[in-house]
């Protein structure tokens, strides 16, 4: 068991990781909790590679927000749960990882990197080249300085709002707007200057 799959609880494991907590949810709230977060598990592991330098660190971010968002979801009001659970894990790599300058994502195996655009019926020379250019943005994103990385993942990856992510980040929506065109353009700038370069990008 690797990734994100092992954070899956029983409803039952996870009433008694609350009541070890001193929490206790009642009315079902173990179910709901579980109901309204688990399904996004996978997208907080991945922004959670983007936001740590390792494996091991995405794996400690993504449990403590989830044993956070646990223990504290009596205090959600509702709405859409996927901005609220990134918040939690922005401000838990804030502060746990906030010594790692540069930030970068590679994936377990190459079975984890699928790429955005992936088609049926690509010839292996097709399936090559896309799989080369996913490599390459990830790693471009992964270059990126952190506030720019930051809004991309959201926007381009987990297809947040810009109302949502300007929540995530504590920051207003033109701002939001504001680093997603820069970010863009950085990304635009660092693809073509290594493909003008010679070399893969």
């Amino acid at each position: 068991m690797s990734g994100a799959e092992q954070y899956v609880l029983s409803a039952s494991e996870a009433g008694a990781a609350m009541m070890a907590g001193g929490v206790e949810l009642s009315g079902g709230g173990a179910e709901r909790f579980k109901a309204l977060a688990l399904p996004y598990l996978d997208d907080v592991y991945t922004l959670a590679r983007y936001l740590t330098r390792s494996a091991s660190d995405a794996d400690d971010a993504v449990q403590e927000c989830y044993l956070r968002a646990f223990r504290h979801f009596g205090t959600f009001r509702g709405g859409p749960i996927k901005p609220w659970l990134f918040a939690i894990l922005r401000n838990v790599c804030h502060a746990a990882f906030a010594g790692n300058a540069r930030l970068v994502f590679m994936a377990d195996d190459e079975s984890e990197a699928k790429p955005v655009w992936g088609e049926d019926g690509d010839t292996p020379e097709q399936a090559m080249l896309r799989r080369q250019d996913s490599e390459a943005m990830r790693r471009l994103i992964g270059e990126l300085p952190a506030e720019f990385r930051e809004v991309i993942v959201l926007r381009e990856i987990n297809d947040l709002s810009y109302r949502d992510i300007a929540m995530v980040i504590e920051a207003p929506i033109g701002t939001v707007m504001s680093r997603l065109a820069r970010a863009r353009g950085l990304l635009r700038e660092a693809w073509i200057a290594a493909e003008g370069g010679g070399e893969s990008p």
